[in-house]
């Protein structure tokens, strides 16, 4: 009895954990939303009454629930932050002007200064898609998924790229931190002459470029006796310099025909 109380306990807390974490990012969302709407900040004198109307309009119990939905893409940044400006605007309220014009129309940065900024501890709410594997130094674009919180692509991905077509008002800027507090996963293919003890060389090789490898597929579905294989490595790194690191490394190695990053 006192197991299942206790997975119960373990239960409610990753739940709770998961909504602080999903309430943080709406809000940083609707910070960014609000943002590109020329508001840096709701005016000191907000009062219940606006949010009362904005929760009568999303159909939210409260503040903290709305944000929370806005953060697991059950509701649109965007669409919320315009009308809260709506609100604003019947008290006569007026947004900056230069602020939304530097914002939309940033001529300068690829990326505006409102950007959800990534460092690796971005909880459950954030998933880097599998499809790419972004690592640090990756030109990179978030998409919010309706209700599987924030996707982060590779600006370059197929599969983002097919989802902006449709849901281009779901994707935000973002970025990442300047010192990204963990390693990345990205796959490796490397291309290589069959024969034994080829797989130890490459791994060492990788070892001595100090990427951590998670998981290596062999390529079974090569011909048996082919006079090359492609090895698939699952590999954790810091950036993209040290991708580039491993590669040249690699293309060095003896029996390597050639190594180069999956890509969707």
């Amino acid at each position: 009895m006192r197991t299942a109380r206790a997975r119960s306990k373990i239960r409610h807390h990753l739940k709770t954990l998961s909504q602080h974490e999903s309430q943080d990012l709406g809000e940083k969302l609707l910070q960014q939303a609000l943002r590109a709407e020329g508001i840096e900040a709701l005016p000191e004198d907000t009062n219940d009454d606006l949010w009362n109307r904005l929760l009568h309009f999303s159909g939210n119990k409260n503040r903290a629930e709305l944000l929370t939905d806005i953060g697991l893409g059950k509701r649109v940044a965007s669409i919320v932050a315009k009308r809260i400006v709506a609100l604003l605007a019947e008290s006569g309220f007026k947004p900056d002007q230069l602020l939304m014009s530097k914002e939309r129309f940033t001529a300068h940065e690829q990326i505006s200064q409102g950007a959800i900024v990534l460092d690796g501890r971005d909880g459950g709410t954030v998933q880097y898609a599998p499809c790419c594997q972004p690592i640090p130094g990756d030109a990179i674009t978030g998409y919010l998924g309706r209700g599987e919180g924030l996707h982060i692509h590779r600006t370059e991905c197929s599969v983002a790229k097919k989802l902006l077509q449709k849901d281009k008002e779901r994707f935000i800027a973002v970025e990442w931190s300047d010192e990204p507090m963990r390693p990345f996963a990205t796959t490796v293919i490397v291309t290589v002459q069959s024969g034994k003890g080829v797989l130890a060389k490459v791994a060492a090789a990788m070892a001595s470029a100090e990427a951590d490898i998670k998981q290596v597929d062999l390529g079974r579905d090569s011909e048996v006796g082919a006079p090359t294989a492609d090895l698939r490595f699952s590999i954790d790194l810091r950036d993209t310099q040290h991708l580039d690191a491993v590669l040249r490394i690699l293309a060095r190695t003896p029996r390597v025909n050639k190594a180069w990053r999956m890509s969707s």
